[in-house]
């Protein structure tokens, strides 16, 4: 059990426990990048309110996910904090003379519902010696100016501009900057914008609608961020639902019950009107004619002739298209992008007159018809109603009239004058078509019924509350539900009994609902299509037969037992909470206390209680050294990862590693558990190698950091050593970057350095025991570190040896030590003169013939070749060109003291490291040279003990250098 799954556990019961997040919108909760989206605005369809205005569209830039307003392509800035009409966009500067900075077009807010703000917004301009103007609303007069400073009188450290209060709310504007003083090829850069008066965050308590801005000379400045290169200001774009340029003048909450509107002898109710309406497109405006005052639809100035709300639609008068005639043909109405449809249950097409083949389009581009019928003949037509029709489809947004002449056999009769129109067939008999000839009409328009909204079963709650709203004459109430639909409660079912549900049915007598017939209109908006063949619920209701019923039953249930479910509900919830979390708790209590367990455990078996005895004993510096968290080593290597693997050794694995803090370190996991058996041997070597390298501070031998005593495998963590082994650059040569003599030289006496330290400058002596090229680590600037120190012993000063069982790598092992089972420090000296001698000649201490029997020593190659005076034989081809002769003919001399089999002869490694460095000096070689001569007698005990560092193979051949543990 986990986090995860407890809350997943929580998140199945949370349906117990209703929220008003589930009474609103459970699915628009938005965001777009970090700025969130509140209502009324929202990216996904049915999350944005009103309409298409309010959706916002989440577009990648250069910075990231930004919102954007997307029908007037403005960026979303913020919002300010609790005002609900009010956000801020990023709003592009006009510029004037600056080079190849685009003049930008100025934001037009016209026929949206937003506009600039005079509460939130000034007037500002950057730049010097202009006077800076801006026009709204297409005035010929400004609405605001200010006056640059005098180019001579500028204040380097604040901005270079003016400022000036907006007097009243605009929904387009332009800006003008004119030169005070015209100089002759001056044209200097100027740019005007309008900004927000607040800066960020904008907090709730700047709006209310009684605010005034302070005065522009002292409390507002232009903010030091805004200079001549700004392309963008924040500024507060409002949206007022009374205001007479916005689009959605009124909401639903705003209108009053019983309340209907009238123009002339025309009832207006909602969700037309004058003053209150649903949005600008059910805007009516009233205006003076000669037969009175009669409504007109503002946005497109069809006349209103009724409205009747409980079908969802209105009657308007239609203009008629002539053909043939003496007479302009009237203009076709486009309803495209309007909430409106013309009604295909209402209206049928209609054509007057003869001898014509009548046709409706979508538009006068379109070939072929959407529908028509064709006229009868002439010859025939006397005083008889002469007319044709046919239905319209029901999608039907605009159309355009398209008469020409029929073609009848045997007709010699001239084409009459004809009309077409879209009527409401209702009307036909009221308009009287019976007229002597079509020629004699006078009509120029005919009603025509549209549609906006459509009548669709579904049960729903008309009851009395905040959002329900009745008719005047009381026959009906309606809601809204969700964004595009209404619900619609009368009084009785006249009219509507093919469309609406009785929510008594299921009850028993008496119904307690007055308004007991129900039923839904389904609002015509931008990306909801609603038809009566194949209608659509709104959110949170589904269909059941062929009704919109909502999710959740609307059975009345009893108040008692509401509040017990709700109890229950909450109960369980909070008691399931609480005993996952319980659980939960000590399920991690538990683990805790097994992992610290576990650790202890491995603390012990790795050498804790072992190295704690060596700091009780005040043996070595210990507590230099860091204990490294499991955790940490474990992310630091990817959990060990084989990609991570530096190399393999007699004593553990090195992996390459990142610590917290981004430094790079090498990880060492010692060989404690191999088959599943605990080695206490090599447990030892492991708390040896922390105590000796805890007490080493020399810059040619690695550096410990730290150790990891409470995994199942002790961890050695070191300095990171990028540049690989000595072995491998010597014997795995790169062309690229060749070995030359004088870095193998470097090399030899860093390591002597390292060794003499190890031996005689360290506060207790040091033996390393396992000196081989494998062994030397190579920096970034290719200076030698010794590494490896888990064979390594230290010895008391008066102590000449230490006697163990024998362990070393063939080829670099003292012979003697092999003998003997004493190490000594003469031992670690040889060790170092067959490094000396890989250095010179670049062959390995271990090779076998070509016949892959015999094994053979380069010690003892080496040792005969000198006998031989055959050097220059076997001497890397690198180092005779690149190198003096005499200096690296006498470092292989005193590599051959070094291999001296009676280790009394050799020389300290403080010597070598003393001669080295006067070899380099190349001053001192001969003398050098002459003092190694006197040593020649170390080739004659050369094969005393061939026995051991040469013999031969059956099975196997060793080509490279491994480390062996041999029991003595």
């Amino acid at each position: 059990m986990d986090v995860g799954l407890v809350f997943y556990f929580i998140l199945q019961l949370s349906w117990l426990i209703p929220t008003a997040a589930q009474l609103y919108s459970n699915a628009c909760n938005e965001t777009c990048g970090d700025v969130p989206i509140p209502y009324p605005f929202g990216i996904r369809s049915g999350c944005y309110d009103y309409n298409s205005w309010f959706r916002v569209t989440c577009n990648e830039t250069a910075t990231g996910q930004k919102p954007f307003i997307s029908r007037i392509n403005l960026e979303v800035v913020d919002w300010y904090q609790g005002a609900e009409n009010l956000v801020v966009v990023n709003n592009p500067v006009t510029y004037l003379n600056c080079g190849n900075k685009t003049t930008s077009s100025s934001v037009n807010l016209q026929g949206s519902p937003f506009f600039f703000s005079s509460r939130f917004n000034q007037f500002g301009s950057v730049g010097c010696g202009h006077f800076a103007a801006v026009f709204g609303n297409n005035q010929t007069n400004p609405i605001s100016s200010c006056l640059q400073k005098s180019c001579g009188d500028l204040d380097s450290k604040l901005p270079h501009g003016c400022h000036a209060v907006i007097p009243e709310n605009i929904t387009s504007y332009t800006a003008s900057m004119t030169e005070i003083l015209s100089v002759a090829g001056s044209n200097r850069c100027t740019s005007a914008f309008i900004l927000t008066s607040q800066r960020p965050p904008y907090p709730s308590h700047y709006y209310s609608y009684g605010y005034e801005l302070p005065p522009s000379d002292s409390k507002f400045s232009l903010p030091d961020d805004i200079s001549i290169d700004t392309t963008h200001v924040p500024a507060a774009l409002e949206w007022n639902p009374c205001d007479l340029e916005a689009e959605l003048c009124r909401n639903l909450d705003t209108f009053v019950d019983g309340y209907i509107q009238s123009c002339g002898n025309v009832d207006i109710p909602y969700p037309f009107g004058t003053e209150v309406y649903m949005n600008e497109w059910f805007r009516v405006t009233c205006n003076e004619t000669t037969d009175g005052s009669r409504p007109y639809l503002t946005m497109n100035g069809l006349q209103l002739l009724s409205v009747s709300f409980l079908e969802g639609t209105n009657v308007v008068n239609n203009s008629i298209t002539y053909s043939n005639c003496l007479k302009t043909d009237g203009v076709s109405v486009n309803l495209t992008g309007t909430p409106f449809l013309f009604s295909a249950s209402h209206n049928r097409f209609v054509s007057v007159g003869c001898d014509s083949l009548a046709t409706f389009h979508h538009s006068p581009t379109d070939d072929y018809p959407l529908g028509g019928c064709l006229q009868p003949i002439c010859a025939n037509f006397g005083t008889l109603n002469v007319s044709c029709s046919s239905d319209i489809p029901w999608d039907l947004s605009s159309y355009s009239v398209n008469m020409k002449e029929a073609t009848y056999p045997n007709n010699s009769s001239r084409r009459s004058c004809g009309s077409a129109f879209i009527i409401d067939q209702r009307y036909l008999e009221a308009i009287n078509l019976n007229h002597n000839a079509a020629s004699n009409w006078t009509l120029t328009h005919v009603p025509t019924t549209l549609q906006w909204s459509t009548p669709i079963r579904g049960w729903c709650d008309c009851r009395d509350g905040p959002n329900a709203f009745w008719s005047p004459d009381g026959q009906y109430r309606w809601s809204k539900v969700g964004q595009s639909y209404l619900c619609v409660c009368a009084a009785n079912d006249d009219g509507f009994r093919f469309v609406s549900t009785d929510i008594c049915q299921d009850q028993s007598p008496p119904c307690r609902y007055h308004y007991r017939y129900s039923y839904m209109l389904c609002l015509n908006t931008l990306g909801n299509k609603c038809s009566s063949s194949s209608p659509s619920c709104p959110s949170g209701y589904q269909y059941s037969g062929d009704v919109c019923v909502p999710l959740e039953n609307l059975t009345v249930k009893s108040e008692k037992s509401h509040y017990l479910a709700i109890s229950i509900g909450c109960s369980t919830s909070l008691g399931t909470l609480f005993v996952l979390l319980g659980t939960w708790h000590l399920y991690k209590v538990l683990e805790r206390r097994k992992s610290i367990k576990l650790k202890k455990k491995y603390f012990k078996r790795n050498g804790g209680l072992l190295l704690q005895q060596h700091v009780s004993n005040n043996e070595g510096n210990v507590e230099r050294v860091r204990l490294f968290a499991s955790e940490e080593l474990e992310k630091a290597t990817d959990y060990f990862n084989e990609n991570r693997i530096l190399g393999r050794g007699g004593q553990g694995t090195v992996y390459k590693g990142m610590l917290t803090d981004g430094g790079i370190v090498a990880i060492k996991k010692s060989k404690l558990v191999e088959e599943k058996i605990f080695d206490e041997t090599k447990l030892e070597q492991f708390i040896n190698e922390v105590m000796i390298l805890s007490q080493i501070n020399h810059r040619n031998v690695v550096k410990l950091l730290g150790c990891c005593l409470e995994t199942k495998v002790p961890l050695l963590v070191y300095e990171f050593i990028p540049n690989g082994t000595l072995y491998h650059l010597i014997h795995e040569p790169n062309a690229e970057f060749p070995l030359t003599w004088e870095m193998r030289l470097r090399i030899a006496i860093e390591i002597a350095n390292a060794l003499s330290y190890l031996h005689s400058a360290a506060s207790v002596p040091i033996y390393h025991r396992d000196i081989k090229s494998s062994n030397i680590l190579l920096d970034d600037k290719y200076k030698a570190k010794v590494s490896d120190f888990g064979t390594s012993r230290s010895v008391a000063v008066e102590q000449t040896h230490v006697t163990t069982r024998v362990q070393g790598t063939f080829g670099y092992m003292d012979p003697e030590y092999f003998r003997s089972n004493q190490f000594t420090e003469k031992s670690d000296v040889y060790s170092f003169g067959v490094v000396l001698v890989e250095l010179v000649t670049g062959q390995k201490p271990i090779s076998s013939s070509q016949s892959e029997e015999v094994v053979r020593s380069l010690a003892n190659f080496f040792l005969l070749s000198m006998k031989e005076n055959s050097l220059l034989d076997i001497v890397d081809p690198v180092v005779q060109n690149g190198g003096p002769e005499e200096e690296f003919v006498a470092v292989a001399k005193l590599a051959k003291r070094c291999l001296n089999l009676n280790g009394k002869k050799r020389p300290t490694m403080k010597q070598v490291a003393l001669e080295l460095e006067w070899i380099r000096s190349s001053e001192e070689a001969n003398a050098i040279q002459q003092s190694a001569d006197e040593d020649s007698d170390t080739t004659d005990d050369m094969f005393e003990v061939s026995n051991i560092t040469s013999c031969s193979t059956t099975g196997s051949v060793l080509k490279d250098s491994v480390t062996r543990s041999l029991d003595a």
